[in-house]
């Protein structure tokens, strides 16, 4: 079984949107503000193709089947951070029958290496509290919780 990384191309939105989706069931069944306030914005299509253009898009694959993705992006600290910037991965995604098999550490690696290489040093990765096996993933890569957001809605 072969694993691994390449950057996403157009030709690639039709699965890229696949597994967006399954992806937003996964996240909606543990909290239901997250495609309202954490996914895409609608059309998914039209976010995924800017996506594309202006991030750093990854499709994980095995034997060359695409059973993930990956989307990350350079953002610039506040003023005071001296000009750095920090690569934030927005989501990172492998379908449930491809976990433990290597594909979200393929496609970490190979966005981690790509943002390198553009200058960073400092990363970020969003993970939806509750969601302990991509808590466990991002600590085994050496992530660190330094943020965490509270919610709360007013229900009439």
């Amino acid at each position: 079984m072969e694993v691994s990384a390449r950057r996403a191309a157009v030709e690639d939105l039709e699965v890229l949107v696949a597994l967006y989706r399954a992806l937003e069931r996964e996240m909606t069944n543990l909290h239901p503000m997250w495609p309202l306030a954490d996914g895409l914005s609608e059309p998914v299509e039209a976010a995924l193709d800017r996506a594309l253009v202006d991030s750093f898009v990854y499709v994980g694959e095995i034997d060359g089947y695409p059973a993930g993705f990956a989307i990350a992006r350079i953002e610039d600290l506040l003023p005071q951070g001296g000009g750095e910037t920090v690569g934030s991965f927005r989501f990172i995604f492998t379908e449930l029958e491809a976990r433990e098999v290597g594909v979200g550490e393929a496609l970490l690696t190979r966005a981690m290496d790509e943002l390198r290489a553009a200058g960073v040093c400092r990363f970020d990765a969003h993970v939806l509290p509750g969601h302990r096996l991509a808590k466990n993933f991002f600590e085994a890569g050496g992530f660190s919780a330094r943020h965490i957001v509270m919610y709360h809605h007013d229900v009439d």
